[in-house]
């Protein structure tokens, strides 16, 4: 016997019937004696009725409240017979309403099907009969007609159900939300667009993608589709299938004509958004092309998504034309923006595009940001441009940022490319007074080579020992030490400072040896040059140093020694190493020949 389940609330029980045409008995005295709303579904839709027609309508209920069957339509009943319908009884508790603050147990409706006509006549003293699974029939055309979760609602304006998926999928109670959403399918209803929104929104929160597009094909089919809906589609489809599924339902999405009107800037600038996330600047510039030739205009969030997206990816030409299109459509640049194009110009060397919008930010009553700053500073030193530079390093303070390590290296940078060495130096012994804090091995390294170029050995020292107390020395800064040893001509000062190295267990590299092999040459030490070559891994550049110094300086023999030695090793002597062999070699036969 056919049982349909009964979908409680907290306010109303609904009880389903199935019967046959409306000219049957009058079982149905006590069962609507309790009742006072009845509902009547046909195939075509379900329709409510008063306790008095439906005692008109009589007609018969086998079984007891909790189960039903319906007789289907046989010729044996006559052509004329009315069609077969379904009666709800829905009974009336304390209250009415539905419960907004919880989540509703899952409810399943049933049809099942029965044996023809026929076979009822011939067993119509049994009560029972075996059923089998049918689809449910009262919508065609509905995307989840075959779920079995539904409600059978006694409320049918669109707007009070669509408010309560709206509260539902904001307090993710998906699966109640669901339910209603099913159930104004079946009743043919069509949920608002917010509600869709709200629902598909909570659905992606879960994880349920599946249910998403089932949400996401009734919007589209119904055409209450909004540009919001594709934007929640696309988040949700690269976050459950990636960036290849979201950006191939983007452009079938984009293809189809009517979606021209949904396809607003809100959905360009989420597929902006995610290409962004994986570097697609290709897709991102096609984007662009694609909605401006598409007639829809961008917001200002689309230009600061571009902009940012071409500056992640190095495409800084591309950047600045979005960056100038913003401008000339009368978009505001946002602080970020203009940040990120000055960021941009300073890296790629345009110095003179990152000042112009550095000085229309402070001039607008903006303030760029110290990494903005920084780069532009150092652009401009890189550029040659010093005073400029020390005025962006001025206006900077101005602002209230205070400077970093960053910035004193671009500035002692900006000196050092200048020539302006003792200067360089001065200005970090101001940078030691007062920012003591800020300082790191890249601007120890930058006044090194101040000292290197100066030969100012003692100065380098006294840099070193500092540095060494604060930060941990790395090769390069010894090497710049060395270095300034050097040009001062203190070859063993040279030689202590690398021992001192090798017991601070600092790995030296083969510029290390070259300035120790030149300190020997021009030295005298060839002892402690053959030492250094015995300690070093063979090295071609390391050989030809040495033999050039020993023939430079005389030592023939010994020249002849490493270069045998070089051969050995395999290493190919280059071609002054070779132009000073065969001098000295020829003239020493000449002196042999006297």
């Amino acid at each position: 016997m056919l049982s349909s389940q009964i979908q409680l609330y907290k306010a109303i029980s609904c009880l389903h019937w199935v019967s046959g045409p409306f000219s049957l008995g009058p079982n149905v005295g006590s069962v609507a004696q309790m009742n006072r709303h009845y509902a009547m579904a046909n195939h075509s839709g379900i329709v409510s009725i008063s306790e008095s027609k439906l005692q008109q309508l009589n007609p018969i209920l086998i079984g007891s409240t909790n189960h039903a069957t319906r007789f289907d339509r046989s010729s044996k009943l006559g052509e004329d017979v009315a069609p077969s319908v379904d009666i709800l009884l829905c009974v009336d508790q304390e209250e009415d309403g539905y419960i907004q603050g919880g989540e509703f147990d899952a409810s399943f409706m049933h049809q099942k099907e029965f044996p023809p006509c026929e076979e009822v006549e011939n067993k119509e003293h049994q009560k029972d009969f075996g059923p089998t699974e049918t689809p449910l029939t009262a919508s065609i055309d509905m995307g989840l007609v075959n779920e079995p979760e539904v409600h059978l609602l006694e409320e049918v304006d669109q707007t009070v159900l669509s408010n309560r998926i709206l509260a539902l999928s904001r307090r993710n109670k998906i699966r109640s939300a669901l339910e209603y959403f099913r159930s104004m399918e079946l009743l043919g209803l069509c949920p608002t667009i917010h509600a869709c929104n709200s629902l598909i929104s909570s659905l992606l929160r879960n994880g349920r993608f599946d249910d998403c597009l089932k949400v996401f094909n009734v919007t589209r089919r119904r055409k209450i589709i909004t540009g919001h809906t594709y934007s929640l589609m696309l988040a949700g489809l690269e976050n459950a299938q990636g960036f290849h599924s979201a950006l191939k339902f983007f452009k079938e999405s984009e293809s189809e004509y009517d979606n021209e009107k949904n396809f607003d800037a809100v959905v360009y600038n989420t597929m902006i958004s995610i290409c962004r996330k994986f570097h697609e600047w290709i897709e991102i510039e096609r984007i662009w092309r694609s909605m401006k030739a598409k007639g829809c205009a961008g917001n200002q969030v689309t230009y600061h998504l571009l902009v940012s997206s071409f500056v992640r990816c190095g495409q800084v030409e591309l950047a600045l034309d979005a960056y100038f299109e913003m401008v000339q459509n009368g978009f505001e640049p946002r602080t970020g923006t203009m940040d990120a194009i000055i960021s941009a110009c300073a890296k790629e060397g345009k110095w003179d595009a990152a000042l112009g919008v550095f000085q229309k930010m402070v001039t607008e009553g903006l303030h760029p940001n110290l990494v903005a700053c920084n780069a532009l500073i150092n652009s401009l030193g890189k550029a040659g441009k010093l005073k400029l530079a020390f005025q962006a390093f001025d206006v900077m303070k101005s602002l209230g940022h205070k400077p970093d390590a960053y910035t004193f290296n671009a500035l002692l940078s900006a000196l050092n490319k200048a020539n302006m060495h003792f200067d360089a130096l001065q200005f970090f012994e101001k940078i030691e007074e007062n920012e003591m804090g800020q300082l790191n091995v890249h601007v120890y390294n930058t006044v090194l080579v101040s000292c290197s170029k100066l030969g100012l050995w003692n100065r380098a020292l006294q840099i070193l020992y500092q540095m060494e107390a604060r930060l941990s020395a790395v090769t390069a800064s010894y090497n710049l030490v060395i270095k300034a040893c050097e040009c001062a001509r203190k070859h063993k000062i040279a030689l202590l400072v690398y021992e001192h190295m090798v017991h601070q267990k600092c790995k030296p590299d083969v510029f290390t040896y070259l300035s120790l092999i030149r300190c020997c040459s021009w030295g005298d030490l060839w002892k402690e040059l053959e030492e250094i070559l015995d300690t070093a891994t063979p090295n071609v550049s390391l050989y030809n140093t040495a033999v050039q110094g020993m023939c430079l300086r005389g030592k023939i023999n010994l020249a002849n020694k490493f270069y045998s030695k070089m051969h050995e090793s395999g290493l190919q002597p280059d071609g002054k190493t070779r132009a000073l062999m065969l001098q000295k070699g020829r003239a020493r036969k000449k002196r042999r020949a006297r």
